[in-house]
């Protein structure tokens, strides 16, 4: 099933609707890159759940016409997964008749960094549309269990991994896990607001639950198989930041020259600058989730492209 918002950039199919467990849909928006990002839907017997939003205005009305599609049941609950803009920038379309649940820290980011255009000029040709701050209205620090009818969805810490507030949503009677961007499916991963040393904690994590399918933040739903690809990238940056710190490379210019090899062929692979950047800053001592300043960050990932703006088809 398709929804109606056709996205600006040609070739990447429109958002889809994935019924991926009985009254469970994924709503998948491919190729997974920049501000491409995946979210849920658990339908009850007289309200619904929502499991994160969308990047852009259009974006997020797109997946509240979606939702209107899966069930004509209220949305009474909605979960962010941590709080980065392609996954709460569509929380508006949903207050106030939602209550917003998400980690402590989801709701401070939301609520320290405003309205979103920051970096936005980083991503030309986007039209983010106005998405007032959405923050979460009921927080927690570690875990938390809500239930939709009888369906027990626990929503667990894990970060800092690919933010300092990371969450996933499992969803034990299915062996069903809603990752967040602790996982990405043929992107490159990204740590820059996170962790490098506790990414690879959080997949140690997850890969205990045993999940049999995983909607992951990024890209198609997928199985348990996800994890080790993604463990495979983040070793990768361990042991190239190491060679790199140890020889006193800058972490910009080890990018530039680095053959990511196998990586490569994953989506916005300018993110093994940030990705560095972070692994040094572990490797100096730094405290996880410590800041980066994140205008560098985008300005030395346009410079590994050559110059060119990212690429963002939202």
């Amino acid at each position: 099933m398709s929804s109606q918002h056709v996205p600006h950039g040609a070739g990447i199919p429109a958002p889809s609707i994935e019924e991926v467990s009985p009254g469970i849909f994924a709503y998948i928006q491919l190729d997974g890159s920049w501000f491409l990002n995946n979210a849920g839907c658990i339908v009850g017997s007289r309200t619904a759940t929502l499991i994160d939003t969308t990047g852009t205005e259009a974006r997020g009305n797109a997946w509240r016409t979606a939702v209107s599609s899966i069930t004509s049941n209220p949305v009474t609950t909605l979960l962010n997964t941590h709080h980065h803009a392609d996954h709460t920038n569509g929380n508006f379309a949903f207050a106030p008749g939602a209550t917003i649940i998400g980690h402590e820290l989801c709701r401070h980011e939301i609520v320290t960094a405003g309205q979103f255009p920051r970096f936005s000029p980083r991503f030309p040709g986007t039209d983010f549309g106005d998405c007032p701050p959405t923050p979460p209205t009921v927080t927690f620090a570690d875990k938390l269990t809500t239930y939709v009818d009888d369906l027990r969805i626990e929503l667990s810490y894990v970060g800092p991994a690919h933010t300092t507030n990371d969450v996933v949503a499992w969803i034990p009677d299915r062996k069903l896990l809603f990752a967040g961007d602790v996982l990405f499916n043929g992107g490159t991963p990204f740590m820059m607001f996170g962790s490098l040393a506790g990414s690879l904690e959080a997949l140690d994590r997850i890969e205990a639950l045993k999940p049999e399918v995983i909607v992951p933040g990024h890209g198609a739903v997928c199985g348990p198989e996800v994890i080790a690809r993604v463990r495979a990238y983040l070793e990768f940056v361990r042991d190239t930041a190491k060679r790199g710190f140890d020889a006193g490379v800058e972490p910009a210019e080890l990018a530039r020259d680095l053959d990511l090899g196998q990586f490569g062929e994953l989506t916005d692979p300018e993110r093994i600058v940030p990705n560095l950047h972070r692994a040094y800053l572990e490797l100096r001592g730094g405290k996880r989730g410590a800041h980066l300043p994140m205008m560098q960050m985008f300005d030395e990932m346009v410079a590994y492209n050559g110059g060119q703006p990212l690429r963002c088809l939202a």
